[in-house]
């Protein structure tokens, strides 16, 4: 993974990294009211009123983590986050005025971390922002296989047979990570809400299921029939190594 070591987050010391975040959302308020919130709170700011622009700024000073509005005029918000995630595993955050399963789905599908529904409270996107910053990769589990997978938590790399890295997202990285150190039993929707995503959630279970599609994709030799990553009805999932 190559996003940076994200710091000066709550608890940090000064002196270190400012997190940088980049707004895309066309409402002239609510991104005003979103710049001048993360500003007080220390964080340098990038704002964009399409997701074109938001593009153009993140090409030009990379992100710690995004908030993309959905409805967006020209490039569509899925289409933004499409292009952030195909550059970079920063932590994307989706903003939606519809609660709508299939929007929320596609979203994520598109590459987002989490969203939030609006109208929100200002203080929990800030505490969702936060939460994604202080995420580091589970270092507490030994490398491991999975098939021909080689899974190295210290270096936060998945290796294929030949030495080619697998690319996983953060968040992906960390969910496999969280599973695999609870040693082959299930972790329900709601621990791995709280383990994955970084605090007490009141939880979506459609975070975990698409996240938990998106690395079966990836891990599983067939993803229809996964034999990894496998579902334990009645409880969640577990890690078959």
């Amino acid at each position: 993974m190559t996003h940076r070591d994200l710091t000066k987050v709550d608890g940090e010391s000064e002196g270190e990294h400012v997190s940088r975040i980049l707004i895309v959302e066309d409402d002239d308020h609510i991104r005003t009211a979103l710049r001048l919130m993360f500003e007080g709170e220390g964080f340098v700011v990038d704002d964009a009123p399409t997701g074109e622009v938001g593009i153009a700024l993140f090409n030009r000073m990379a992100s710690d983590v995004a908030i993309v509005d959905i409805m967006l005029p020209g490039m569509s918000g899925f289409e933004t986050c499409l292009s952030l995630r195909s550059a970079s595993d920063l932590p994307i955050v989706i903003v939606s005025a519809r609660d709508d399963t299939a929007d929320v789905v596609l979203g994520l599908e598109s590459g987002a971390d989490d969203y939030v529904t609006k109208p929100f409270v200002p203080e929990e996107l800030l505490a969702r922002v936060r939460a994604h910053l202080r995420r580091r990769p589970e270092k507490s589990t030994g490398a491991f296989q999975l098939g021909l997978l080689h899974v190295i938590p210290d270096e936060g790399v998945v290796r294929q047979t030949d030495g080619t890295e697998l690319h996983l997202t953060s968040t992906e990285f960390r969910l496999l990570t969280d599973l695999a150190s609870n040693n082959g039993k299930a972790l329900s929707r709601e621990d791995l809400l709280e383990r994955v995503w970084g605090y007490d959630y009141f939880g979506d279970s459609r975070l975990v299921d698409v996240h938990i599609r998106r690395l079966r994709m990836k891990i599983e030799p067939d993803p229809a029939n996964p034999v990894f990553l496998v579902t334990v009805r009645g409880t969640g999932y577990k890690l078959v190594i």
